[in-house]
């Protein structure tokens, strides 16, 4: 594999298709009206799938890759896998997923294997050295990527990241917290409405009650 064109399309079009499928889902998620049905519990969901996707992503941006990084993206791409299944079994309970949004969901699943995938390839002695059986010794140590990453690219990438992921699942989340407060709010209201309604049941009854008549 020509390890030039493997990069370019790690850098060129599996992360920004990863981006651009983040964002979709969440707007998949606000034309559900999240807020008003899975609610904040699933937003803080989404946020904890973002994080663990967000360490190995910034791994393969700043540091080389070797097989301690290799490692740590495995787990948390498995820790990923384990943590969007209960996402969806949480929200398939409290709202309606639409076909869209299943679709969505699959490209958010296949993207990040295909990324480890290409890194994989790229790396291959370092993949193989976690099992024993390379060529060349496992490199656990932690060091930052030379040459770096050209810059405008890292920074383009880091700003795409805050402005379609990091803000956007943000009010999301805040969305939901507001939502929870307002149903509170309304069941609080409608339960002193009920019980003053029956106070008023009972004064009026006895008020209007006909006294007995003396012999």
């Amino acid at each position: 594999m020509d390890s030039g064109a493997a990069q370019a399309a790690l850098m060129y079009f599996v992360l920004p298709v990863w981006l651009a499928a983040g964002f979709a889902d969440y707007l998949c998620h606000r034309a559900s009206s999240i807020e008003s049905t899975s609610g904040w519990k699933e937003s803080l969901l989404h946020l904890l799938q973002f994080g663990e996707m967000a360490v190995p992503t910034l791994m393969a941006i700043f540091l080389e890759i070797n097989s301690l990084i290799i490692a740590i993206m495995i787990v948390c791409l498995l820790v990923h896998e384990a943590t969007a299944i209960w996402d969806v079994s949480y929200a398939y309970a409290r709202r309606e997923v639409r076909p869209v949004e299943q679709h969505v969901h699959s490209f958010l699943e296949m993207l990040p294997l295909m990324g480890l995938l290409i890194i994989v390839t790229l790396h291959w002695e370092q993949f193989l050295s976690l099992i024993g059986i390379s060529r060349e010794p496992a490199d656990y140590t932690l060091r930052l990527k030379q040459p770096p990453l050209p810059w405008i690219y890292v920074g383009s990438i880091l700003s795409l990241v805050v402005l379609f992921e990091v803000l956007p699942y943000l009010e999301e989340l805040i969305r939901g917290i507001r939502g929870r407060k307002a149903r509170l709010s309304s069941d609080w209201n409608n339960a002193n409405q009920a019980c003053s309604q029956r106070d008023e049941e009972r004064i009026y009854k006895g008020t209007t009650k006909v006294p007995a008549s003396g012999v």
